[in-house]
């Protein structure tokens, strides 16, 4: 689907704030209501707008460790991928998964609140995923940035 001008600001408009209204963003966008909510609609129809959420702070809910790990499968067969990513959306921790180029099968990030929180992830989910042949853990030491912002371009 080709995004023209308006498109790429309400996308941007709504990136920054989710709750914003109708008639504010179509206010910001420079469009009347209408054709605002049209434009709106029809992202949301074709998967370009696909949830809208509330951030939440991690620190604040005590949920101040962050775990990157890599994970390396025994196969690499499309069954054995497949069972790979279905057992890893049943762990809540496992706020990321992400397939990789390279020596690794997988890049996942975990939230948890403490080092021993995560040792028993590790040791009670993580090791017993199908087919997991090698886990590599990188704590996060500190969190320079974050955000759930695509870098949309004024075309």
């Amino acid at each position: 689907m080709k995004l023209d001008k308006f498109d790429r600001e309400i996308l941007r408009v709504l990136q920054q704030d989710a709750t914003v209204s109708m008639a504010e963003l179509s206010q910001k966008v420079g469009l009347s209501h209408t054709p605002c909510w049209r434009r709106v609609k029809r992202m949301e129809a074709d998967d370009i707008i696909v949830g809208k959420v509330t951030l939440l702070n991690s620190k604040k809910l005590n949920l101040g460790v962050s775990v990157f790990i890599f994970v390396t499968l025994k196969n690499h067969d499309g069954d054995s991928l497949t069972d790979f990513e279905q057992a890893v959306q049943s762990i809540d921790e496992v706020v990321e998964c992400h397939t990789t180029s390279g020596e690794k099968d997988y890049l996942l990030k975990v939230v948890v609140e403490s080092i021993e929180e995560y040792e028993n992830l590790l040791k009670n989910k993580l090791t017993h995923l199908p087919l997991v042949d090698h886990i590599s853990s990188t704590f996060a030491l500190k969190q320079v940035k974050n955000t759930t912002q695509l870098p949309i371009k004024s075309q």
